[in-house]
């Protein structure tokens, strides 16, 4: 048995949460097998058993769940201020991206050279899915049950199109009445501390990190304290700014889209798409289109598509101005993160608390399987529109350039270990050289 690793630094912690933010391209399922990657398989700061418990639950809150991860695992290791830092350092890095392209953008239009680009990105982003499917879906499934969830999970959305969250909702019906009709059958905690070495991990199963304390009165004081900080930037658009209906009408909208993001950020966008294009009248349905491209070229979450949506907002109401776009995106970035430390600062302690209660760790397994599914189904998705751009899957449609990348990106990392910074930069490169040559 290895011995305890002592608790990371918090300069250490920052250093990493840095990085994380500027190389967390790809999605959900590459950063989640960035963070396996970082933090389970190289620094040990979290057991796998305990990465994939607060995953689980993770999945099942509002909110971009790889931020949400970054921010439990930021509050293991340095209490709230960890985790707010582990947070925000998820998203600063892409929102200052997105600003820069949003300002480039409605300077000069539509950027196909960026996109020409990051093109280069893609096989890798597919390859760093492709890992984190395979590490997960070894440690995650730990049965036939769970496996049978798992292809369930992902033929019920591949083939059906059902959403995420409805599989979600379905799993958890199934754990419990598995649970109540056979205790034991899904949740094995002594089969699980057996199948690998927590004692060598920093936060692991039982570590004695945070006192169980009373959950109703730190819950309440919590959403006292961002209730406050929700509020303070409302008097300053009711006195500094000017129309302060759009600001308000601004703020209520994206702090509930940050209610509705259950089942991630494919679910919510087209939600803010519609109530944005068609009903607000923010931005046109070539622009929607246009920021989600620019959000995808940017590290951070897929939802972070939103900062772009308030900057054309604040851009086309206040008649071209770039000051008002700047701050629209600040705005909408605030709103539409805040709750998401709320939800994981009131819950968890909560997940600390379930971690052998049998029905919801037989529960937490099936959500796991199911997290299983989603990637497997995410990695065809996305694979497909990298592989066959032209959405035929023929042979006479396959981009054999892309095929050869991905390839070359598996070789690189499994091969030769090569880590994710220097590896996003060859595909960076190799997409301007591309672009350059015209091919």
């Amino acid at each position: 048995m290895k011995d305890t690793l002592p608790r990371p630094s918090f300069k250490a912690a920052l250093r990493f949460w840095c990085k994380l933010g500027w190389i967390s391209f790809g999605g959900t399922a590459a950063h989640i097998a960035t963070m396996h990657d970082e933090l389970v398989e190289k620094k040990r700061w979290i057991s796998n058993r305990s990465f994939l418990h607060a995953l689980s639950h993770c999945m099942i809150l509002p909110g971009p769940e790889a931020q949400q991860l970054a921010i439990y695992i930021g509050w293991k290791l340095h209490g709230k201020r960890g985790g707010t830092v582990a947070g925000t350092l998820f998203v600063l890095p892409s929102m200052f991206i997105l600003l820069a392209l949003s300002v480039v953008y409605v300077r000069f239009g539509s950027l196909p050279w960026i996109a020409a680009i990051f093109n280069g990105l893609k096989p890798i982003v597919i390859a760093l899915v492709i890992v984190a499917l395979e590490r997960i879906a070894r440690r995650a499934v730990r049965g036939p049950i769970q496996g049978a969830v798992a292809m369930a999970a992902f033929a019920a959305m591949f083939f059906l199109e059902a959403s995420l969250l409805t599989v979600m909702l379905g799993a958890i019906v199934l754990g419990i009445a598995l649970t109540v009709v056979w205790p034991g059958l899904l949740h094995r905690p002594g089969k699980a501390s057996a199948e690998e070495d927590e004692e060598s991990y920093y936060i692991r199963h039982g570590s004695a990190g945070m006192k169980p304390i009373p959950v109703l009165w730190p819950m309440m004081k919590l959403a006292a304290v961002v209730l406050l900080l929700w509020l303070l930037p409302l008097p300053l658009f009711y006195f500094l700014v000017g129309d302060f209906r759009f600001w308000r009408g601004l703020a209520l909208f994206f702090t509930k889209t940050a209610f509705v993001t259950i089942g991630g950020s494919y679910t919510v966008i087209p939600y803010v798409a519609q109530v944005a294009v068609l009903k607000l009248h923010w931005l046109t349905r070539l622009q929607m289109m246009d920021g989600f491209a620019l959000a995808e070229t940017t590290p951070g979450p897929l939802i972070i598509v939103v900062a772009f949506v308030g900057f054309l907002a604040g851009y086309n109401h206040f008649h071209g101005s770039l000051w008002m776009g700047t701050l629209g995106l600040l705005a909408t970035t605030f709103y539409t993160f805040l709750p998401c430390f709320f939800f994981v600062f009131a819950g968890a302690p909560l997940v600390e608390r379930t971690q052998d209660n049998p029905m919801i760790g037989g529960v937490l397994e099936l959500i796991t399987a199911v997290v299983v599914g989603a990637i497997l189904d995410l990695t065809l998705f996305l694979g497909k529109a990298v592989i066959f751009p032209s959405g035929v899957a023929d042979l006479k449609q396959l981009n054999v350039i892309s095929l050869s990348g991905v390839i070359l990106s598996l070789l690189l990392l499994h091969r030769f270990k090569l880590k994710v910074i220097p590896l996003i930069l060859l595909g960076i490169g190799f997409g301007s050289i591309r672009y350059f040559l015209g091919f």
